[in-house]
């Protein structure tokens, strides 16, 4: 057999082996299920898998010994497939709104149990929020973008970031559980979440979740403003505007982004302005964003 033949195998089953892991991310793969998935030998995988662990590509779970694709190949993958990433992605949808509703805009992401500010496109009237300015971060459910991504979370997801960020929502003085999920509820019969929190007098917001290709909620855009510009006759513009948008985005969506599994490190330090610094809540603002 050739150099070549045998080099053409090779990369044969080494893609054959990651498209076994592909399907089996969630829980990971052992060799010999993995072996059987792919026609091949536990001691061949087993070598094969050592090899894609060196180069990065690959994770082993010390505790199960359970293998799975490793950030850095979804981070190749979304390099290949999506260079700009989520915030190049949204970019333009945050100024077409900007420039047809005359507000800010905001671009949050989820990030554990916070929601990260990854860009904003700035409107003509003085706005404060909840996440500062591009790199801030927010508990989720507190704002209307971080309350958008916490409604359209998948629901075990979603309960699992409610107990842990109560305690932090309670820190507001408005939020108690009873509040919190009265709101999610709410948020997700309306398909979005916006009222006047009552935080800071005369501002008021709303945002819409952006869904990927499978429902989930991976970011929010929201906007600011000040709370006459968005009453009862405007309301159902600004919310059609922003589901337009966000519903454009979806297919576009790159379900390798790594941007969606660490949203904040995808921001150059370069581009954080001073006041990007979280917001604490003695220095809260609105509630928007």
């Amino acid at each position: 057999m050739s150099d070549v033949s045998t080099a053409t195998g090779g990369v044969a089953r080494v893609f054959a082996l990651i498209r076994a892991l592909a399907e089996v991310q969630a829980e990971g793969g052992r060799v010999t299920k993995l072996a059987r998935s792919v026609g091949l030998t536990q001691a061949t995988v087993h070598r094969l898998l050592a090899q894609l662990v060196a180069e990065g590509v690959v994770e082993q779970d010390e505790r199960s010994k359970r293998y799975r694709l490793s950030l850095d190949f979804f981070a190749l993958a979304a390099q290949a497939g999506n260079p700009g990433g989520l915030r190049s992605l949204c970019r333009p949808a945050l100024l077409r709104l900007c420039g047809s509703l005359g507000d800010t805009i905001f671009l949050l992401a989820r990030s554990g149990f916070d929601a990260v500010c990854l860009d904003r496109a700035e409107g003509p009237f003085p706005i404060r929020s909840f996440t500062g300015d591009v790199g801030g971060r927010i508990a989720l459910g507190v704002g209307q973008g971080a309350l958008a991504i916490l409604a359209f979370l998948p629901e075990a997801e979603r309960e699992e970031v409610i107990r842990f960020n109560l305690s932090r929502v309670r820190e507001y003085g408005v939020y108690d559980e009873v509040y919190l999920r009265t709101e999610v509820e709410r948020t997700r019969a309306q398909g979005y979440a916006g009222r006047n929190t009552g935080l800071l007098e005369g501002m008021a917001g709303v945002a819409v979740p952006v869904l990927d290709r499978e429902g989930r909620a991976v970011a929010a855009l929201s906007v600011g403003t000040l709370s006459d510009r968005l009453n009862a006759e405007r309301l159902p513009t600004v919310v059609e505007l922003l589901k337009r948008e966000a519903a454009a985005l979806t297919p576009r969506i790159h379900p390798f982004d790594a941007t969606l599994r660490r949203p904040a490190q995808s921001l150059a330090a370069g581009e954080l302005p001073a006041s990007a610094a979280r917001i604490v809540p003695g220095e809260r603002g609105d509630g928007l964003g």
